[in-house]
C-alpha cells in the first residue's frame, strides 16, 4: 500500500477511533482522577509541537494572540477573542512548569481571565500535554488535567476544562484535516 494511503487509512481509522471533539476518558468514579483527552493529528510530532509551543503557531489555530516564553518558569500568553490586546483582563497567563522538546509540556493557570468563575479552584490544577509520534507522519496528543478537588467550584471547573480540551484537539484536528488525501473526495 502506498504511503500516503496509508497515511489516509490511519488517519480515517483514528477519526472513527477518536471523532472530531476528541475522545475525553473522564473518571466517573473519582473527582480528583485526571482528565484525558486525546487525538490523533494529521501531522508530524515536530510540527504539531510549534504549533503548541509558539506564539505563531497557537494563533495559527486556536486563538485570537498569543505569546510563549518557552522555558521553564517562562509564560504562555493567549486570548481567545480579537476585541481587544495581549495582557488585558481577558488574557490567559499559564506558567510553564516543564518541558522536553516534542514530547511533554506541562502547564499551570497563573492569571485566568477576569470573568473566569473559579479562580479559587483554578490555582490547585495543572496540565500536562503528551506528544506522541505515529506513523507515517501523524501525532497523537493527550490532554491531562489535574489537582481537582471535591468542592462544587472544582466540580464544575473540571467539566469546563473536560469540554475545553475536547474542543482544542477538535481545533488542532480541523487544521490537518485537507491534508488527508481521501478526506478531500
Amino acid at each position: 500500500m502506498p504511503d500516503n494511503m496509508k497515511r489516509a487509512f490511519l488517519f480515517l481509522t483514528a477519526l472513527v477511533l477518536v471523532p472530531p471533539g476528541a475522545r475525553v476518558l473522564a473518571a466517573e468514579r473519582n473527582v480528583n482522577e485526571p482528565i484525558v483527552s486525546e487525538a490523533i493529528i494529521n501531522a508530524p510530532v515536530q510540527e504539531v509541537w510549534q504549533l503548541w509551543t509558539t506564539g505563531e503557531g497557537m494563533q495559527s489555530w486556536m486563538v485570537a494572540r498569543a505569546d510563549i516564553d518557552l522555558r521553564v518558569g517562562g509564560l504562555m500568553r493567549t486570548r481567545y477573542a480579537d476585541d481587544g490586546p495581549l495582557g488585558d483582563d481577558k488574557t490567559i497567563v499559564n506558567r510553564i512548569l516543564s518541558f522536553e522538546r516534542e514530547r511533554m509540556l506541562s502547564i499551570q493557570v497563573q492569571t485566568p481571565p477576569a470573568d473566569f468563575p473559579w479562580k479559587q479552584a483554578v490555582g490547585d490544577m495543572w496540565t500536562v500535554i503528551y506528544f506522541q509520534p505515529l506513523e507515517p507522519g501523524m501525532t497523537n496528543v493527550r490532554v491531562v488535567g489535574m489537582g481537582f478537588g471535591n468542592d462544587e467550584d472544582s466540580r464544575r471547573m473540571r467539566e469546563h476544562f473536560a469540554r475545553g480540551n475536547a474542543w482544542t484537539l477538535e481545533q488542532l484536528q480541523k487544521k490537518f484535516w485537507a491534508k488527508c488525501a481521501l478526506c478531500e473526495r
